[in-house]
């Protein structure tokens, strides 16, 4: 395997891309939206990219977690069931990627994604303040945490937007505490997934921790300005993110190669 010769300029690049990234996905999820093309027009091989990414990714989740949890007033003690079952359901997810077929999940996850985005976008006061919840906690964890836990060990694109909603309509939390929480589970799985592509030598860890650099920087300046500016901030931000995340399946699954 031939890598490309990257210059100082493209490592500099790269870190912009990484805080550009880390910025969007601690607001609104789907940073990699960003830093993987970026890795991709570097000449990274498409393997390597994808494990780059986690590592980088990997970095400004969890520096957008701890800022989330530290300015709310909010310990991750509640947290643990959750953290514990995405984590078991992560593992599975990993485990089943050689044995199942991703074809029904890259055809129906486009369709939730399409409800989440109609939902979020019509129910204008969703997220504003903390509402009752309509599950227990302990159900609520036990059906999301093995659920997009497994998803995002599986397959993955998605699965911050889906934490997100499901804190929204489900546990009835505000919309930054429901980013927040979002982070601390998207961590979790991608540590699996880090992993699994350490494991298989995937990853380039000069570019990947140049690229987490940026992304703790990003992850810090866009989770101090969710947390100070709230849902009117972190809605049309979310809403789009949705929408472009929703664009690249429907492109990569139905667009002639």
């Amino acid at each position: 395997m031939v890598l490309p010769d990257l210059t100082f300029e493209i490592y500099l690049l790269l870190f912009g891309a990484g805080l550009f990234a880390g910025f969007v996905d601690s607001v609104a999820g789907g940073g990699g939206l960003i830093s993987l093309p970026a890795l991709m027009a570097a000449g990274i091989p498409p393997h390597m990219a994808l494990g780059v990414n986690k590592l980088q990714g990997s970095f400004g989740t969890l520096s957008a977690a701890y800022n989330y949890m530290k300015k709310s007033n909010t310990g991750f003690k509640q947290l643990y069931p959750g953290i514990v079952l995405t984590l078991a359901g992560a593992v599975f997810g990993a485990m089943a990627i050689s044995n199942l077929d991703p074809f029904f999940l890259k055809h129906i996850i486009p369709v939730l994604l399409f409800i989440v985005l109609i939902y979020t976008f019509f129910a204008k006061n969703i997220g504003r303040k903390k509402k009752k919840a309509l599950i227990p906690q302990g159900v609520f964890y036990l059906i999301f945490g093995l659920g997009l836990g497994f998803y995002d060990g599986f397959f993955g694109p998605g699965t911050g937007s889906f934490w997100t909603a499901a804190y929204l309509v489900f546990l009835g939390q505000s919309m930054t505490l429901s980013v927040g929480y979002t982070k601390v589970m998207n961590f979790t799985s991608n540590i699996v997934a880090l992993t699994v592509f350490i494991i298989g030598g995937n990853v380039l860890y000069g570019i990947g921790l140049c690229m987490a650099a940026g992304q703790i920087a990003g992850a810090r300046i866009g989770s101090n300005l969710a947390i100070e500016k709230g849902v009117h901030f972190i809605r049309p931000l979310f809403l789009c993110v949705v929408f472009v995340t929703l664009l690249r399946m429907l492109y990569q699954n139905y667009m002639p190669s």
